[in-house]
């Protein structure tokens, strides 16, 4: 007798709604004690006492934000938690529940959720944030996605965009561009496959910059990190859009100008080898290439000791006064004004 391979496909329609989302919930545990009443009900119940809330939400959209040819579902569903949480840690803030809201076409059966829920479930259980809500509904162009995250803090410890100050030191955490390097070879794998299908792409020496695209890890030990070191940001955002992006979003909100240094931004090997076998200048990646979804501040002078020599941590610069501009000092010393050309949702 032969066995039957064809792998489960079972239409979302069976299932109805509001059995759909008890399906894709069920193995979803709650852990925050904030949570009083996650899904269930018509509207989840936190209770954060003395502390204030934040709330971030993002919007991912096939074929804007993300290509199913090359994605897997299980890391879509991680990732899109990802996106939401480094909003959160951006803030100085502990991230505690997420909802989480979908449309999606007939062509999706119930088997391809489940594998987007998963990543879902496993961001939530390895960043310890309970999922609490959401909607399903159809759509007639594929999958959407939408994620709020719920943090909490204490007042005194959130950080804007808005407090650098003349002097104060501009920090990144990680190394920068291997996100934006990463898209570039699948997308490159995906145009080769297109022309010969049973091509087989050979991705080991891309394993860093890959993983930094499919399976990003938001910066949730940064918050921790700074209490620890007794250094609270002026101010701080992550870097989704690319770095140049986010320095100009702080300078601007800060009403202060900045000097960069080219030679101190930092870059892992991988990243700076694909560069020069693609062709591209490393600088520019870094600056424009976004999705590395780390962290971005500034700190006072004073705080330099504290994070001298940290390897999570990266003085790239300093804030200067709003009338010497925003440049980018070269290896060569030159000063050239920072461009934003990184990720525009609108474009």
């Amino acid at each position: 007798m032969i066995e039957d391979k064809t792998p489960q496909r079972t239409t979302l329609s069976d299932l109805g709604e509001f059995g759909l989302i008890s399906h894709l919930t069920k193995n979803f545990e709650l852990k925050q004690p904030s949570t009083l009443k996650g899904i269930g009900d018509d509207a989840a119940v936190i209770d954060f006492k003395q502390k204030k809330a934040v709330i971030s939400t993002d919007l991912l959209i096939e074929g804007v934000h993300f290509d199913l040819s090359y994605v897997p579902l299980k890391h879509l569903g991680y990732k899109s938690v990802m996106v939401n949480l480094s909003d959160i840690y951006a803030m100085n803030a502990r991230a505690t529940q997420i909802t989480v809201s979908i449309a999606v076409s007939n062509r999706f059966p119930l088997e391809a959720l489940e594998e987007l829920y998963e990543g879902i479930r496993l961001a939530c259980k390895l960043y310890d944030v309970d999922l609490i809500g959401g909607d399903t509904t159809s759509s007639t162009r594929g999958l959407i996605i939408s994620i709020t995250a719920i943090g909490e803090a204490d007042e005194g410890d959130i950080v804007y965009r808005n407090g650098a100050k003349e002097n104060d030191l501009m920090v990144v955490t990680g190394d920068l561009g291997g996100a934006y390097l990463g898209l570039q070879v699948l997308e490159r794998e995906k145009a080769v496959f297109q022309v010969n299908p049973n091509s087989q792409p050979d991705l080991d020496m891309y394993s860093y910059i890959i993983e930094r695209q499919l399976k990003p890890e938001a910066r949730k030990d940064i918050p921790l990190l700074l209490k620890e070191l007794d250094v609270k940001p002026t101010a701080m955002m992550d870097i989704s859009d690319g770095l140049s992006s986010e320095i100009l979003h702080i300078c601007k909100q800060s009403n202060v100008g900045c000097r960069l240094y080219e030679d101190k931004i930092p870059l892992d090997p991988q990243v700076i080898s694909t560069c020069e076998e693609f062709n591209l200048d490393s600088t520019t990646i870094a600056l424009s290439g976004g999705e590395d979804y780390e962290l971005l501040f500034t700190i006072s002078q004073k705080d330099y000791d504290k994070i001298k020599g940290n390897p999570n941590l990266s003085v790239i610069g300093y804030i200067t006064h709003k009338d010497t501009g925003k440049n980018l000092i070269t290896r060569m010393g030159e000063p050239i004004e920072i461009i934003a050309k990184g990720w525009n949702a609108l474009r």
